[in-house]
């Protein structure tokens, strides 16, 4: 019987969500959805030495953001089982015992300082076959000596006991065959002192009780697998070990490295999906939403870090990268992160986005909701498809919107070049004129200029930018005559009127 498509995302609940764990939860997402199998989100949260309290409920405002639901989690689905590690407790503990009744596994009573002074005397000290011998456990004292300890509750960690010599061969689904020396393998520690268990211990009994399929996770966890494949094996058999899918990492722009928390500030660009505050420094860290991106294009430039569908299509939506989606094409080799090609996916997205549908994202901001709610919605939708092919980022439709509204008071005119009085003239007699054009619609305005233009013997072309300047203050926009309509009659007489009071000004005191 083929075994049911089941794949987990297991953030640790330390921190903001970085777009390396984004893209791990996308990929389990994508495979699950292809084969019509669940995703899980576990949250993996023994480590209460580093955890936040906000943390989870920003990976669920992450995940939501961008799309990514998931069938079973500790707010998702019919929860019958508990999806945080910490609540889980007594599960691990069931499975360590069942590791020392089988003596695959020991008890280590060495405290924190004794195993420091160890590692100051020998910096590459690893507890392991080659160390143990000499060290405060149950496999160098007495069961008597064990037994009291244990009576006495003396603290003490419970560790994996390694045989030396075994070659492993374990499988990835992008990496092939993988060789591994257990001599090499350091006596990991499966459950502290503390009765948490780590994650080594952890992510094997969940994902097995959970039933998950294939394993999604960075290259960064290649080193753990041997000590997770040796408690697949110990505790419920190779057949039932999921298959394993390393992922490449996401590379810094320049240089060498994985891109981490700290680069989005050194690079000058985000690395959180969204608004991020870390108490520990205090700082508050933007994300992608807050910068303009809309979920589909972060999404879309997410997936082609380390992916492509064998293509040269760069634009995806969410169904098509699901129906797409072979973990085939994903490439071994790192990924460099290139800002500016997200912000060319985000401007793909911006124009293929429905005005209306970018009208309610907008909304959403506050500037732009504080700046904009006294206009009708059936005002604003018609501009915003109007400049949305210039607009970059959301946060473009601010400032490219403006001049609908507000007249400019300042003008651009460092490439105004050979201003002279007849194109002064024959801007004056288009605005005052202009109230005569009976249908004020584009290629109205449009015959009027041309035909001003005509009267002074002035090719077009050299009035032109003067007009654009004249309504919006700049060389930007969209078609110079499609404003004039939507900004109205009066006000494009008034606006060139003004610029040009501005202008002689300066032509004058030159």
């Amino acid at each position: 019987m083929e075994k049911k498509i089941r794949v987990r995302f297991a953030p640790s609940p330390t921190g903001g969500l970085h777009l390396g764990g984004i893209r791990t939860a996308l990929y389990n997402y994508l495979f699950a959805k292809k084969f019509g199998g669940q995703f899980i989100v576990r949250i993996e949260d023994t480590d209460q030495t580093r955890f936040v309290a906000n943390a989870e409920d920003y990976i669920f405002k992450c995940l939501a953001w961008c799309g990514i639901v998931p069938d079973e989690s500790p707010r998702h689905g019919d929860v019958k089982v508990p999806y945080r590690q910490s609540e889980r407790k007594a599960i691990y503990a069931e499975y360590t015992k069942q590791l020392i009744d089988k003596g695959l596994a020991y008890y280590a009573f060495d405290t924190p300082s004794e195993l420091d002074s160890m590692r100051k005397l020998d910096p590459n000290f690893q507890y392991s076959a080659a160390t143990r011998s000499t060290l405060k456990n149950s496999l160098t004292l007495s069961k008597t000596e064990v037994q009291k300890l244990l009576d006495d509750q003396t603290p003490y960690s419970i560790r994996i006991k390694v045989e030396p010599g075994e070659e492993l061969l374990i499988s990835d689904l992008i990496r092939g065959d993988i060789h591994f020396n257990s001599s090499n393998i350091d006596d990991k520690v499966l459950l502290k002192a503390d009765g948490m268990p780590t994650y080594h211990l952890a992510v094997v009994v969940d994902d097995f009780l959970m039933q998950i399929s294939h394993v999604f996770r960075g290259e960064e966890w290649l080193s753990s697998l041997p000590i997770h494949y040796l408690l697949w094996r110990n505790l419920f058999g190779l057949e039932n070990m999921p298959q394993w899918v390393h992922l490449p990492l996401i590379l810094k722009p320049t240089g060498k490295g994985k891109l981490s928390k700290r680069d989005g500030l050194q690079f000058g660009f985000p690395i959180y999906a969204i608004e991020w505050f870390d108490t520990t420094t205090q700082t508050n860290n933007l994300g992608f939403k807050e910068l303009g991106f809309l979920p589909e294009a972060f999404i879309n430039f997410l997936a082609l870090l380390g992916w492509n569908d064998g293509t040269e299509q760069e634009v995806f939506t969410m169904h098509e990268l699901i129906e797409k989606f072979d973990i085939k094409h994903i490439h071994k080799a790192g990924a460099k992160f290139d800002y500016t090609k997200a912000t060319w996916f985000n401007q793909q997205w911006i124009k293929k986005t429905e005005a209306n549908q970018i009208y309610e994202t907008l909304m959403k901001n506050d500037d732009f909701k504080n700046t904009y709610h006294q206009h009708k919605k059936e005002t604003i939708i018609p501009l915003i498809d109007l400049v949305k092919d210039r607009c970059v980022l959301l946060n473009d439709f601010l400032p490219q919107l403006k001049y609908f509204f507000e007249a400019p008071l300042e003008f651009d005119t460092k490439n105004l070049k050979n201003w002279d009085l007849a194109k002064s003239q024959c801007l004056q007699d288009f605005a005052m004129q202009s109230e005569s054009v009976q249908i004020w619609q584009k290629d109205e305005i449009q015959n009027h200029f041309n035909q001003t233009c005509s009267l002074f013997a002035i090719n077009p072309k050299e009035v032109l930018l003067p007009l654009r300047i004249a309504l919006v203050g700049g060389q930007f926009g969209p078609d110079v005559f499609k404003i004039a309509e939507h900004i109205g009659q009066t006000e494009t007489k008034n606006r060139v009127e003004y610029f040009l009071t501005k202008i002689n000004k300066i032509e004058n005191a030159d």
